[in-house]
């Protein structure tokens, strides 16, 4: 923005990188700890519902944050994102079960779609968009920064003291946070001329809540065929079409139709959509692999996932400064969405942690140069006057990849266990029970379940209590079920790739436009100030 000193912008970044970072290391400290909560509170069928209502909330928050920020400015909902998601994190410490995690995940949620939204949204606001990827490339860094020390540190606290600190470690930061924010990014004016589209916000979160509650429920509480399933995606078509019909004629719509007229747009958030589904399997089901089929504890855990974020913080940075210095981007999505796909199919035959790091560092390298792409090619093809509500939608759709791609990946890999294990042992690859009395027997058969893997400790506490005699059998049972859960995350795994195969041939067809620079006569006059006053704002 012309009428902030470069100083005052490096401040608001500052504050922005401190509400990023925030969000992002309460996410990723999770990660590799969540297997052993589950385990610890129960309910392995619900792990995807504890990141799917994540995902939900969040998705719900940051569309109607969108275009609500680009009418009230961004500082409120910043405010707003950041109590939300420190209420949610403290009560996710206090939870005694599995479903009072994933309702109060959801509190979270909100929290952190909020945040998210108004955070990438802000940074469009500083900078006109050639300058802007440099700093994209910075806040990705930021997040890949947590993703570095979140699964390890994450790993360390579950291992060795309470696992509510997991969540309640760093909500000081978030206090730190607030208090940046307040004070350093500028006031905003409202812009009186804009009316609210409160029909439009109905629909599009009826129509979202539909639509992921049947992905997330189908192929696991209920049958993809079932009453129910289907009950909810026509739900979700009839939410659709009412939507469309509102949208087209509301004022200021919640989710202007406009904008998928134009080709970039709709491209862009295509991709965003398949590359993030995908993402999240090597995100979500590797600590599966290396805590469940190899026996690593959820701290080694965390070292896994660290060369990705690595590769991915420096190439996102270098990225960034090079599409800030060639004005060009397509190459660069062109260049990262091979490394992606090689990345995925390595994890899906990887057999030790040393193909599982190197599977890691090559998808994050995919990862740090794809990444910082496709919210800038949208910022860049609309109007300034649409930067909120086209960040927002970009990440409407990343988020609605991350979520369904979740849930499908959760279907698949339960559902290949299932017929696995069957088969297994069907075949007669199982240890022969009738060596044993019929009680024992039975016992044995409990441990038939792939949730037994996830915790180790509990799992050499079960194998020495049991009669040495008994304890064959179950490292035969405990061997097939690794085995099953290995198979099943191939699976998984192949899926994913196929997802981001579909992007890289999206990505061709995907038009290239300048990015515009501060230098420019256009982009001078469309990067005059949305949400924030014209004189050097006064600190609230």
């Amino acid at each position: 923005m012309e009428h902030l000193t470069h100083k005052k912008k490096l401040t608001i970044m500052i504050a922005l990188m401190a509400a990023m970072f925030f969000a992002a290391i309460n996410q990723t400290i999770v990660s590799t700890a969540m297997p052993r909560i589950i385990a610890i509170l129960g309910g392995i069928e619900y792990y995807t519902w504890v990141i799917t209502i994540y995902m939900l909330t969040s998705t719900i928050a940051t569309v109607l944050v969108g275009k609500l920020s680009d009418i009230y400015g961004r500082k409120p909902f910043l405010l707003v994102g950041i109590v939300f998601f420190i209420i949610g994190a403290f009560l996710c410490g206090t939870s005694t079960t599995v479903f009072q995690l994933i309702t109060y995940r959801g509190i979270q949620g909100l929290g952190g779609g909020i945040l998210m939204s108004a955070t990438v949204t802000a940074v469009g606001d500083l900078f006109a968009p050639r300058e802007r990827a440099k700093w994209t490339g910075v806040m990705m860094a930021v997040f890949g920064f947590s993703s570095v020390i979140g699964p390890t540190l994450g790993g360390f606290l579950v291992d060795h003291i309470a696992w509510k600190w997991i969540f309640w470690i760093f909500l000081p930061l978030g206090v730190v946070a607030f208090g940046m924010i307040w004070s350093m990014f500028p006031k905003t004016a409202r812009k009186t001329t804009e009316s609210i589209d409160y029909l439009g916000s109905l629909f599009l979160s009826l129509m979202l809540i539909a639509l992921l509650l049947g992905f997330s429920w189908a192929g696991t509480k209920y049958d993809w065929a079932s009453t129910q399933i289907i009950g909810l995606f026509a739900a979700s078509i009839v939410f659709l079409i009412i939507l469309l019909l509102v949208e087209r004629k509301a004022k200021s719509p919640v989710l202007p139709l406009s904008m998928f007229k134009n080709s970039i747009v709709t491209i862009s958030n295509s991709i965003g959509f398949l590359m993030n589904a995908g993402m999240m399997g090597a995100m979500m089901y590797l600590p599966f692999f290396v805590q469940g089929v190899l026996g690593i504890s959820p701290t080694y855990s965390g070292f896994v996932n660290m060369p990705m974020s690595i590769a991915m913080i420096f190439l996102s940075t270098l990225s960034g400064r090079w599409i800030s210095k060639s004005g060009k981007y397509k190459r660069f999505a062109l260049a990262g969405m091979p490394f992606m796909v090689v990345g995925m199919l390595m994890m899906a035959f990887m057999n030790n942690v040393g193909v599982a790091v190197a599977a890691m560092i090559v998808f994050g390298i995919g990862l740090g140069i794809s990444m910082p792409v496709f919210t800038l090619t949208v910022q860049n093809a609309v109007a300034p006057s649409q930067l909120g509500v086209a960040t927002a939608t970009a990440t409407l759709f990343r988020n609605l990849g991350g979520t369904i791609g979740i849930a499908v990946m959760g279907t698949v890999m339960n559902s290949t266990m299932s017929s696995k294990l069957e088969a297994a042992v069907k075949a007669g690859e199982g240890p022969d029970l009738t060596q044993v009395d019929p009680e024992t027997a039975q016992q044995l058969s409990s441990f038939l379940n792939p949730q037994m893997l996830l915790d180790q400790p509990k799992l050499k506490e079960l194998h020495a209590t049991l009669p040495e005699q008994v304890q064959p059998l179950f490292t035969h049972i405990i061997d097939m079920v690794r085995s099953v859960l290995s198979d099943s995350l191939t699976v998984v795994f192949l899926f994913g790739m196929s997802l981001l195969v579909v992007a890289f041939i999206l990505v061709m067809f995907l038009k290239e436009i300048p990015l515009r620079s501060a230098n420019d006569t256009k982009a001078k006059a469309e990067s005059e100030p949305i949400d924030m006053v014209k004189k050097e704002p006064a600190l609230q």
